[in-house]
Order: structure tokens, then sequence, then C-alpha cells
């Protein structure tokens, strides 16, 4: 499917600190009233995993969280707190690599990463030490958010759920979509012609990814308070591919 020749990136302005229970919709839509842009079809919101699971509250204290002894074991080898260990391992279907300060794992929705994506940072801290894990079903909240955003605006936008990801042979994080709805998230290339005519046999674009690498470095890590992005300028789609689409099978993991 081919793209406008122009994408346009705007982060939706003050947006409040999310609590436990809100209505996320609403919320993002009193943003878009105060953004200098209008909402239409086709529109694409990338919002940051973080306030996602705030919403869903999936902020854990970790003196509610009893370690294993195997949590306690690799808390000896990773220098962690044995209760944030036992919250990745409880978030985690395989452990992959170990080693002073990193614990990487398979995540259970399928993404391969350091700490099963469970965060501290942003995070209040002062009621006790706290973890954020990831939403339990990011696909399902980025729909249920797209569905919620069309009843109520009659505008069907597409939704992706961004986290900063880490990548094997890089440095650094690099935002990713770990939770899709009303977009296409793979454009398959494959059977297509380049230039010079010769068939496309590998090529698939990772649409979702690229969205939601671009909105995340305007949304910033740290102290920006700026957790979502209006794309415009995509074609209007209904789409049923979601982030599970992005996850490379197990039969083709050349690399365990």
């Amino acid at each position: 499917m081919s793209l406008s020749s122009q994408l346009r990136f705007q982060v939706l302005p003050d947006i409040p600190m999310i609590e436990s229970g809100n209505d996320l919709a609403d919320i993002l839509l009193a943003a878009l009233a105060r953004a200098p842009v209008a909402l239409g079809d086709g529109d694409v919101l990338v919002v940051a995993q973080k306030i996602v699971s705030k919403a869903e509250g999936r902020l854990v204290r970790l003196d509610t969280v009893t370690a294993s002894p195997r949590a306690v074991e690799l808390a000896g080898e990773t220098d962690k707190d044995p209760r944030l260990v036992q919250l990745i391992l409880d978030e985690s279907t395989e452990i992959l690599r170990t080693r002073p300060g990193v614990l990487i794992v398979r995540h259970r929705l399928g993404n391969v990463g350091a700490h099963a994506g469970i965060d501290q940072s942003n995070v209040d801290h002062g009621e006790g030490e706290c973890a954020l894990l990831l939403p339990v079903d990011p696909d399902r909240s980025a729909a249920q958010l797209r569905a919620t955003i069309l009843a109520r605006t009659g505008r069907a936008v597409g939704v992706i759920i961004a986290d900063s990801m880490n990548r094997a042979w890089r440095l650094g994080t690099i935002g990713g979509a770990i939770g899709c709805a009303g977009i296409t998230v793979l454009d398959d290339l494959r059977g297509t012609n380049d230039l010079y005519g010769r068939e496309l046999k590998v090529t698939v674009i990772n649409r979702a990814d690229s969205l939601a690498a671009t909105a995340c470095l305007l949304m910033g890590e740290s102290i920006q308070r700026t957790p979502a992005v209006l794309v415009q300028g995509l074609p209007a789609e209904d789409a049923t591919q979601t982030a599970r689409d992005l996850i490379r099978p197990l039969a083709e993991d050349m690399f365990r």
C-alpha cells in the first residue's frame, strides 16, 4: 500500500499524569481538542505504553511481591532486587541471557528484551518502591481505545501502543509497537518489482515500528510529559493486523 509523500507528526499537549482507572480516551480526546489539528479518518494515534499501563492498573508495589528461590538466585547473578526479578519471571516465558545489571527474557507477548519491559522510571514511589508492567494485552488495549474514539468522534483512527526497545548488536533504545489496531503493521512487498523489474522476494516493511520509532523520538524518554503523538497523512483503512503479527515465529529464530 502506497503512503502519502508527506506525514505529519503532532505531539499532543498538556496530558496530565495518568492514574489507575483514568478514562484514557477522554484524556487523549481532550488533548486533541487543544492541539492545532483536526482528527480525521486514517490518522494514527501513537500512545506511550506507560500511560496505558498506568490507566490499566499495572503498577505493582514491590513490598507485595514474594521472591521465589529462582528469583533470589537470578537476583544474585544480575545484582537486582529479587522482588523485581520475580515480576520479570512472572511476565516471561524464557530466560535468554543474564549478566550483572541485565536480564534478557522472552516476554509472554513474544517480544525479546531486557527485564520483560518492566520499568521503574517516571512512576510514583512515594508509598513504596514500585514497578510498572506492560499491559496484559496491548493489542486489545489498542482496539478498545480505537473503538471508544470511533464511538465518541465518528472518526476511524489507527492506534499504536509504543514502547522503547533495545536491539541486539545496536546501542540505545528505539520505539517499537507492542499493540496495534486499525493499521497495516506490515507492508508485504514480496511479488512486486524493484526499479529494474527484478522481483522482490523477501521485502516486508515494518510500518508499525517505523511510526512508533518516530513518535517516540518526539515523545522523549525522561521529563517531557508528552506521551501521545498524532500521525496524519496515512490512508484510511480497516486493517486487521495486530502487533502480534510483528513477532518472528520461533521456528525462524536463527539466534537461539
